[in-house]
């Protein structure tokens, strides 16, 4: 583990740079004109990098220089006379105090998708661009039909225009690359890659374009871009024969390229798209992943005379099942993090009723209990500390602009930490004087959905998608729902946000062992409040008497107290009151040994039984 003298995580940000509407007109403009230069019409800047990470470098921002917006989601899509912004559910009310709606049209992806507009708005015969390194062929084709039923033409650009006008883009990153121990892995990079040859099928190699799968198979780590430890990097398997990174030289130092030169052949990034169309001229089968392979390796490979087979990757189904060592990591990483976590809640509860926290100063503070552990490598997500009608917009990134005082009412405040054994990700919503009856019953309706999928039982078998109605049947009952998944998937070191796995209405697959998931259902009172608990959990294997299946549940990883002033407990079931009865006498039991006596007290009284 490092400690926190030698640890180079950036410290607490807010995203005033980036969101910034007064700027959108003006860059609006000069992308236009490059545009005009260029015999181009229209141009599409999604949110993604060429490598589809959530979490882009500095240089890759450029949705959110083009238009202000910071989230983790969204596509921008500019012609002439017009320009869109396309963002989920999550971000409807966020786009809109991010983004200058006079140059941009806000609009729910989830009612018109960006290609459902173009194919409504595109004029005929004009020409789209698009930048074939930041699309999956899937997106390309669906551009493609959107243009071609407009009567426009779709247009892969040799280099992308908003960086000819985006005079101060950053440079790409250089991030070191660190070899993972295998204390933390539990498994070798050769294992690792016996086992995904194994699950090629009749492929000849496999593309590996996600830069998380190629950290886990390699067993390695970096810091190419914030809150997720990935290196920037490419690989290719072959069934048989050596691998071969492509992994910029600069990042490597000597220890590190011996390691890795026992593995694979290490070549410059810029190699890969010749080495795929040397594969494809040999008549070879490529595997690829149809969420992160970009357009442009695709289409090298393919009419260079390669055969493309976009189904059945076997990495991420293979890092999502965590391995013992991985549990056991996760495991301790949750017990450091509950402690940290419940000694910010300890102070919060004594300094937030004097009235002088923002809601900078309590994300603040609370990355500062985590920096006193030793062993933070970095946030697993920028913090959303959200007071009232902030904490009402989900995934809310306070700037100076919008920071609140926090008085009296509702804080929401989730956040997590990368340390080298493990992630994790927790929601709180915390009450500042007495909550009233509607935050109460709202509160316990969430808390009662939350306890409805820690608790469920299932046959091996079910998805997520099954389960996600658990977490919503009680705020059903009264006319509510919430307009996100229950649960994501959690890395191992690795991003916070990962696949396959997740408990939501589009979740399809099937729950396995090791799995780690969040279990986060919520209520949001716009122009209120927001309430959402956050803990995660690992599938296990559970002996369940006289059944006939194999039959799995949810051991629940996170130790932190829930605010028992916000329950309702009329509203609980006798099951529902003992299993927070336990859950808390468990926090209790396993973080008092780490705490001071004052916070040890304050443990005591926020985890009585009701």
């Amino acid at each position: 583990m490092g400690h926190s003298e030698s640890m180079a995580y950036p410290a607490f940000q807010t995203f005033d740079e980036l969101a910034d509407p007064s700027k959108g007109s003006q860059r609006l403009a000069l992308l236009r004109d490059e545009l005009q230069r260029r015999g181009l019409h229209g141009f599409v800047v999604p949110r993604g990098d060429d490598f589809q990470n959530e979490y882009v470098p500095p240089c890759g921002e450029r949705l959110a220089w083009l238009t202000g917006f910071s989230g983790s989601a969204g596509t921008a899509v500019v012609l002439d006379d017009k320009a869109a912004i396309f963002v989920d559910g999550r971000y409807t009310l966020q786009v809109r105090d991010q983004v200058d709606t006079k140059a941009f049209d806000a609009i729910d992806s989830g009612t018109t998708t960006p290609d459902a507009w173009l194919k409504t708005n595109a004029p005929r015969d004009t020409r789209i661009g698009y930048d074939p390194w930041l699309h999956t062929p899937a997106q390309v084709k669906r551009l493609e039909a959107a243009t071609t039923a407009a009567g426009a033409t779709l247009v892969a650009v040799e280099d992308n225009p908003v960086d000819a006008v985006w005079s101060d883009r950053p440079a790409p990153p250089l991030g070191a690359v660190v070899l993972h121990p295998l204390r933390f892995a539990g498994q070798t990079a050769k294992t690792k890659m016996a086992t995904v040859r194994k699950a090629l099928g009749k492929a000849d190699a496999l593309l590996i374009s996600d830069a998380h799968a190629v950290a886990w198979l390699f067993n390695i780590r970096g810091s190419d871009v914030a809150h997720t430890p990935i290196v920037l990097a490419r690989a290719l398997l072959p069934v048989e024969g050596t691998p071969t990174l492509f992994v910029d030289a600069r990042k490597l130092s000597p220890k590190v390229a011996s390691a890795l030169g026992k593995l694979a052949r290490l070549e410059a990034p810029d190699a890969l798209p010749a080495a795929l169309e040397a594969l494809g001229k040999q008549g070879a089968s490529l595997l690829i992943d149809p969420s992160s392979a970009p357009a442009r390796l695709v289409q090298a490979f393919e009419q260079a005379g390669g055969k493309v087979e976009a189904t059945g990757e076997p990495i991420a189904l293979l890092k999502a099942r965590k391995n013992a060592a991985e549990l056991e990591g996760a495991r301790a990483a949750h017990l450091r993090d509950g402690v940290a976590v419940t000694r910010f809640l300890a102070w919060f509860d004594g300094e937030a009723p004097k009235g002088r926290l923002s809601e900078i100063d309590a994300a603040k503070a609370l990355e500062n209990f985590r920096h006193e552990t030793g062993c933070l490598k970095d946030l697993s997500f920028p913090s959303i500390s959200g007071f009232g009608q902030n904490g009402a917009i989900v995934h809310y990134r306070v700037t100076t602009r919008t920071n609140r005082r926090i008085t009296k009412g509702l804080f929401l405040i989730d956040s997590g930490a990368q340390f080298e054994d493990g992630t994790t990700d927790i929601t709180r919503t915390l009450s500042i004087g007495k909550p009233g009856r509607e935050m109460r019953d709202r509160f316990t309706r969430v808390l009662k959905g939350h306890i409805g999928i820690a608790t469920s039982l299932f046959p091996k078998g079910v998805s997520g998608a099954q389960l996600d109605g658990f977490a919503r049947r009680s705020l059903w009952e009264a006319g509510l729902d919430f307009d996100h998944g229950t649960g994501h998937g959690v890395g191992s070191y690795l991003s916070v946000h990962e696949g396959p796995q997740r408990i939501s209405k589009l979740g399809g697959v099937a729950l396995e062992p090791g799995m780690i998931l969040s279990n986060e259902p919520g209520y949001y009172k716009a122009g209120g409040y927001g309430i959402r608990l956050e803990n995660l959990v690992v599938v296990e294997p559970r002996d369940v008497h006289g059944a006939e299946r194999e039959i799995y549940g949810f051991e629940t990883l996170t130790l932190v107290p829930f605010d028992l002033r916000c329950v309702e407990a009329k509203l609980l079931s006798h099951e529902e009151i003992s299993w927070l009865n336990a859950y808390h006498a468990r926090v209790r039991r396993a973080l008092s040994p780490h705490l001071d006596a004052p916070t040890r007290k304050w443990l005591a009284q926020a985890t009585k039984e009701i």
